[in-house]
């Protein structure tokens, strides 16, 4: 682990698996019962506009491409108020049969703090970040691994889940994920360079206004937001837009490929790199902590390699107005 200007803290966000431990992951289309498309229940029509992407703030992180800021034009398009929920995500599963990367793998990576000293102790921990379990059966169904469940937790966001899970979910349901550029338009709620989607303090007049660590990372959590893990998806007040947790609960995909090289120039609906082998992360989760990750900023972003899963990676849908 290391500070502000070091790359090797991106991987305690939420790690990746290594070329071990990979397999040929199924992908077929599962088109049963599809969701009705155009359903925009849940989600809210943002209007194109002009806002300034990125940051140049010095406690940023520079080696992950937050800057230069740089005027980006996003077309019209619908966005989720909330992430991709469990309740959702068991609709998904069970119209198509679908079996997560997670699944196929046969485990994910758990936080160390929420298993048991059993589980922690038979379960191999991440090189990088040795708060990271690679727990045996855990999944979007079992969160914690073998022995636990969603039956409580529907209204949660839906975890271990992989880039590809993500892009099926959006398959079915007649939506795409959303670019980074129009996450973090959405994610602004119409605030210019502002640190968090409600303004530049983390807590305004003391309340706090997203779940992510506080107390002693990794040790110690006083959980003064009410939380040690997951909240419900609409948790705390929205941002402008009306997004909830678009800063901390779980980090959530775009659809770009990783890329830290930016250019200052104006554009218009950026994609992200043509090619890479990492897919854009936003938003931060419930273990950020600004003594070694302070991604639960607006502009922060990381990134992980698309069949990688873990209890704190999510994602909310977007479509075309």
């Amino acid at each position: 682990m290391m500070g502000h200007d070091g790359e090797e803290v991106r991987g305690c966000c939420a790690p990746a698996r290594g070329p071990a431990d990979r397999i040929k992951a199924r992908h077929e289309d599962h088109q049963a019962a599809p969701a009705p498309h155009g359903d925009t229940t849940s989600m809210v029509l943002l209007p194109s506009g002009q806002f300034q992407m990125g940051t140049n703030d010095r406690d940023g992180f520079a080696a992950d491409g937050e800057g230069p800021v740089r005027p980006v034009t996003v077309s019209p398009f619908w966005i989720d108020t909330v992430a991709v929920s469990n309740d959702r995500f068991g609709e998904f599963v069970a119209a198509t049969g679908y079996v997560t990367e997670a699944e196929q793998y046969g485990w994910s990576f758990v936080f160390a703090g929420l298993l048991p000293a059993r589980v922690r102790r038979d379960s191999p921990r991440s090189p990088e970040a040795p708060w990271w379990c690679a727990v045996k059966g855990a999944s979007w169904r079992a969160p914690h691994g073998p022995g636990t469940a969603v039956d409580e937790r529907g209204n949660h966001p839906a975890v271990h889940v992989s880039w590809h899970d993500a892009l099926r979910f959006c398959a079915w349901a007649g939506t795409r994920l959303p670019t980074e550029a129009e996450w973090e338009y959405a994610a602004r709620g119409g605030l210019d360079q502002r640190r968090f989607p409600w303004g530049d303090e983390l807590t305004p007049g003391g309340e706090h206004r997203c779940n992510i660590w506080q107390g002693r990372f990794p040790v110690s959590n006083t959980r003064d937001d009410g939380y040690f893990d997951t909240a419900p998806v609409n948790s705390f007040p929205p941002n402008g837009f009306g997004l909830y947790n678009v800063a901390g609960n779980v980090w959530e995909w775009c659809s770009d490929w990783w890329t830290t090289g930016h250019s200052a120039d104006p554009v218009v609906n950026p994609t992200g790199a043509r090619s890479g082998q990492s897919r854009v992360m936003r938003g931060g989760s419930y273990l950020c902590h600004e003594s070694y990750c302070n991604r639960y900023r607006v502009a922060a972003r990381t990134s992980n390699e698309p069949d990688s899963s873990s209890g704190n990676l999510g994602f909310r849908c977007a479509r075309d107005a």
